[in-house]
């Protein structure tokens, strides 16, 4: 196992630069009543350099997200009207996804059947297209649904999460952090980030401790925040571990000025 120590950074920026030059991201996040979910990773995948983003949600809200930061693009999943995702959802998220550099896939989508359908033809589809599932993707995903990947997904599960995808639970996870994440990585061939104190970045042979955050960012909508980050690194050009270890560094990083400069009792996702 290498221990990395050093964070990676991303290159100056070229004065002839334009913002095809730092990627497309596209986000698939969002249902009612989770509508913020799909406006904090889409900003935070602006805020982290992404020279495009598209946020992809169910038409309850798109209406919603869109206003929620007039800089990214939106699009709307088609459902039916009881709410589940229709055959034309994959298509189409296959469709926004034929010219984008990263794909962020999972917050505040639900945890329901069609979701998990859903996630698996379009995963299918698109084995080459850097990818970052977070939150209700993990929670519906199996390891089956990468089985063509030619580049490693990004997997950022929470102890919780994380206990689901090990069939094990939270105590068994964070007992032996490292090595369950580590084994779990080079198994399935992807990369994990394990949230929590000390998040863990592997890619099973390469291990990453990070030693930014705090506990103010124990809130809501932060893990949602560093899926959209680590999406615009992935944009950017960055290797999947490196567009993770930076990521959640900067993650980190960021949550510890919010809280210098509002203490970290009343932070909230959007300050970092």
């Amino acid at each position: 196992m290498i221990r990395v120590t050093a964070v990676p950074s991303l290159p100056p920026r070229a004065a002839d630069s334009h913002k095809g030059t730092f990627g497309r991201v596209l986000v698939v996040a969002g249902s009612k009543g989770m509508s913020g979910a799909a406006i904090l990773c889409g900003t935070a995948a602006l805020r982290s350099g992404a020279g495009l983003v598209t946020v992809a949600c169910p038409p309850d809200i798109v209406n919603l997200v869109a206003a929620g930061n007039p800089c990214y693009m939106t699009a709307a999943i088609p459902q039916t009207s009881a709410g589940k995702y229709e055959h034309r959802a994959a298509e189409e998220l296959i469709r926004l996804s034929e010219d984008v550099d990263a794909l962020a896939i999972g917050p505040g989508l639900g945890a329901r059947p069609d979701v998990a359908e859903l996630l698996r033809t379009v995963l299918s589809a698109l084995p080459t297209v850097p990818l970052v599932l977070d939150a209700d993707a993990l929670n519906v995903f199996l390891p089956g649904m990468l089985a063509n990947r030619t580049i490693p997904a990004v997997l950022t599960p929470h102890p919780g999460e994380f206990a689901r995808l090990k069939a094990q639970t939270i105590a068994e996870v964070q007992a032996d952090r490292e090595g369950k994440a580590t084994r779990y990585a080079k198994r399935h061939k992807v990369i994990v980030a394990l949230k929590g104190h000390g998040t863990v970045v592997t890619d099973g042979d390469k291990v990453y401790v990070n030693d930014t955050g705090n506990p103010g960012m124990a809130t809501g909508g932060s893990g949602d925040v560093l899926t959209g980050v680590v999406a615009a690194l992935l944009a950017q050009g960055l290797s999947p571990f490196d567009a993770t270890a930076l990521g959640v560094w900067a993650h980190g990083k960021a949550g510890d000025l919010a809280a210098e400069k509002l203490g970290p009792v009343g932070l909230v996702a959007t300050d970092f």
